[in-house]
């Protein structure tokens, strides 16, 4: 296999920038997953079924669609019905959406783990639920689960359960980095160019190479804004 260090040093600057973007979308979408996901835990533990049944249909169906499917849809299905998102607001509320119903169970079965008694004694001091729930429950519910919403902050910066990242292919291993580029800008050539890519998949180790280094330039050039 041939290794071209100059090639990949001239492509660290492109890299960066796509490093930068994945983080901000990250860190932003993160901390929208870790609140909405816990409204929707205490949604979903309402007594009030009204509240609590269509809160876990909204977290079933989030945890059993694609990230992708999701974010195509905030992107491109949105606008039809005159909502119309930048891109880069549109990754980071895709990823929240995604997490935060991930996230949303985990709180859950934070809050589930204390025992009854504490929530006795807290009816027993006549505490409101209010008081009750983010004075007593979530100070002794949290901690314990923050292992587990870290675990999710390192899947999202990693992209690890996206098909963003998901390519088996060294030619397509790129595309993940210019997609997290079109975060900013997606020209509607674009589109066209990205559908054209792996169509055809060479054998020989150089011919791989100089394939993979020009689809690299398809996609930096589909992906330019246009003046």
């Amino acid at each position: 296999m041939i290794f071209d260090w100059q090639y990949a040093l001239d492509a660290l600057p492109v890299l960066a920038s796509g490093l930068k973007v994945t983080v901000q979308a990250t860190l932003l979408g993160m901390a929208f997953a870790l609140v909405v996901g816990l409204v929707l835990a205490l949604a979903r533990r309402s007594h009030l079924a009204l509240i609590s049944w269509p809160t876990a249909f909204i977290v079933e169906f989030i945890r059993s669609t694609p990230l992708l499917v999701q974010i195509y849809f905030l992107f491109y299905v949105l606008p039809t019905f005159g909502v119309t998102i930048s891109p880069l607001t549109t990754g980071i509320l895709g990823l929240g959406l995604h997490y935060a119903a991930y996230c949303s169970e985990v709180y859950r079965a934070g809050i589930e783990s204390i025992p009854r008694g504490q929530w006795e004694a807290a009816t027993a001091l006549n505490l409101n639920r209010f008081t009750t729930i983010f004075k007593v429950i979530l100070p002794q519910a949290i901690p314990p689960v923050v292992p587990a919403l870290g675990n999710y902050l390192v899947a999202m910066i990693r992209w690890k359960r996206t098909p963003l990242a998901g390519c088996s292919r060294p030619d397509l291993a790129v595309v993940p980095v210019y997609l997290a580029l079109s975060l900013r800008h997606w020209p509607s050539r674009g589109k066209e160019e990205l559908e054209q890519i792996g169509r055809t998949w060479p054998k020989g180790p150089a011919q791989r190479v100089r394939t993979t280094r020009m689809r690299m330039v398809r996609i930096k050039r589909a992906l330019q804004p246009r003046a």
